[in-house]
């Protein structure tokens, strides 16, 4: 009988890739089932870094995990702040998201933007230079903000393998139609962030969730977005 020591290496290597993509594709002609989609609202909240807590809520405080969200990994905390823009207008009780950051974030709707008195542009998460400030008080201490608040834009959460089954990269845009009984929206310019790890979700903030009136969906579609040239992308 052969031995292992016996066979060609480049044969066995050419076996185990067979093996590999056996199990990651799925068989000629197979039908793929297209993936769960949740369509969550992200309501306003902040994002903190380590130092912050502390500031917040007292040497050696760390956040209190109170529900878990849909990412795994990433909670609402017990924990929540006063958010106080110009002229003293404020917004009370604003949850904090975990797990802490390298940058604190205030992510609000135009409403809240408005209600708070701070012109917040619309950005992606994490780019916030140039933003505006804003203070936040909790129950130990005050932080200042010289930058962070944002409007954060609409994006669609998705791993590799959902990217795959759309056709789409980290960084393209899409398309999400949402079909309900009072009325339709379309809205364009969903950022794909796309990873090995998260599962298939779109963030709205209020404003957009109340406007499609997404609680009494009944269809959401995730489409590819055309190009002024007429082309998807």
């Amino acid at each position: 009988m052969a031995t292992a020591a016996a066979w060609d290496r480049s044969a066995i290597e050419q076996i185990v890739r067979q093996i590999v993509l056996a199990q990651q594709s799925p068989p000629a002609g197979a039908v793929v089932a297209e993936p769960k989609l949740v369509v969550s609202i992200s309501a306003r909240h902040v994002h903190l870094t380590d130092e912050h807590v502390e500031i917040l809520f007292g040497p050696g405080h760390t956040l209190t995990p109170m529900k878990d969200l849909y990412q795994d990994g990433f909670y609402a905390a017990e924990e929540t702040v006063l958010v106080v823009g110009p002229r003293r207008r404020t917004l009370p009780t604003v949850r904090i998201l975990g797990p802490t950051r390298p940058f604190s974030q205030v992510e609000l709707a135009f409403t809240d933007s408005i209600s708070l008195g701070i012109d917040a542009p619309v950005r992606h998460s994490g780019r916030i230079d140039g933003t505006p400030g804003c203070v936040l008080v909790g129950p130990r201490g005050v932080v200042e903000l010289d930058q962070g608040v944002i409007r954060a834009a609409r994006h669609v959460h998705m791993n590799v393998r959902d990217a795959e089954y759309f056709g789409v990269a980290n960084g393209d845009v899409m398309r999400l139609r949402v079909q309900s009984p009072m009325c339709g929206v379309v809205f364009d310019d969903l950022l794909v962030r796309a990873d090995q790890t998260s599962k298939l979700e779109v963030h709205l903030d209020t404003d957009e969730g109340n406007a499609c009136f997404l609680d009494q969906a009944i269809k959401v579609e995730l489409l590819k977005q055309e190009t002024a040239c007429g082309c998807k992308r």
